[in-house]
């Protein structure tokens, strides 16, 4: 028979949310950066015709 696991504290509830903000935080950064470089003509990794 199935039993119920137990509840997740709060504080690890908000541990967990943290590293889920902070993943999304700096994979938008490096998006942001990537573009701002190929703006101003600077990236090395990524090419693309005017």
């Amino acid at each position: 028979m199935a039993v119920p696991k137990k509840r997740t504290s709060r504080s690890k509830k908000r541990i967990r949310k943290m590293f889920w903000k902070k993943r999304g935080y700096w994979t938008a950064w490096k998006a942001f950066s990537l573009a701002q470089s190929i703006l101003e003509g600077n990236s090395k990794s990524f090419f693309c015709n005017k």
